[in-house]
């Protein structure tokens, strides 16, 4: 860890926001693919680096339910890579104490991923170290939508009284209500947004942003992010003397 970090403030939760890539890429004179591909590659370089700072989870947005409207090459492109990398990284998680999770709807998308996402998930439940969540197919609505049809269908089958629904009741049935709310939202790449990620449990997260693309964002870029979140009084609402 970085010297210049309190170890008694990690945020326990990290989000992030991996812009930038198609920007990234054109830039190098390559078409978006290669960015994508170069992200993969920077996003395990931040998962044992935010592992070694100790962050305990770290939800990323990789394929967000809007991103369907890519272009087709693109977003095929998009899920060979996921289901290339998850081939290939899901022993080494395993090995390294690293929990996968995956937040999102699998309708729609190709059952060799869903199938690759379910294996990794089992063969890395209950690991120590860092948890990456993946969110893909992930629309922060859609988690909502999702969360309250199934209160709905509770409530109508009686194991749920309408008048006792509260916020505790529909942050259990999101899609993973064991993880708890980032503390540290990153966006790379300058834009000034959420873009529908996480918008129940963001509520109340930093909000940290750098022009810096994602295939270039790097260890000494994350601390930057958590150095400025450690300066930080969170209120949560309240008035902080």
């Amino acid at each position: 860890m970085s010297t210049t970090l309190d170890p008694t403030n990690i945020p326990a939760h990290i989000a992030i926001i991996m812009d930038g890539n198609g920007r990234w890429a054109r830039a190098q004179g390559k078409d978006r693919l290669y960015g994508h591909w170069q992200g993969y590659r920077t996003l395990k370089q931040i998962v044992y680096a935010a592992d070694e700072i100790g962050v305990r989870f770290l939800t990323v947005y990789g394929f967000s339910s809007e991103n369907w409207n890519r272009p087709h090459d693109e977003v095929e492109g998009l899920m060979d890579l996921m289901i290339q990398a998850m081939k290939a990284e899901m022993d080494e998680m395993a090995e390294k104490g690293i929990q996968f999770r995956v937040s999102g709807r699998p309708s729609g998308l190709p059952n060799e991923l869903v199938n690759v996402f379910h294996e990794a998930v089992r063969n890395t439940r209950g690991n120590p170290r860092i948890t990456l969540n993946l969110a893909v197919n992930y629309g922060g609505r859609a988690e909502i939508v999702d969360a309250v049809r199934e209160i709905v269908n509770a409530a109508k089958s009686g194991e749920i009284a309408p008048p006792l629904i509260d916020e505790a009741i529909i942050s259990r049935h999101l899609y993973n209500p064991d993880i708890p709310d980032p503390d540290l939202l990153i966006r790379t790449a300058g834009e000034m947004r959420i873009s529908n990620f996480l918008l129940w449990e963001a509520a109340y997260a930093e909000i940290w942003v750098t022009q810096t693309p994602w295939p270039d964002f790097s260890k000494d870029h994350l601390e930057a992010a958590i150095t400025d979140y450690q300066k930080r009084i969170r209120k949560f609402g309240t008035v902080v003397e």
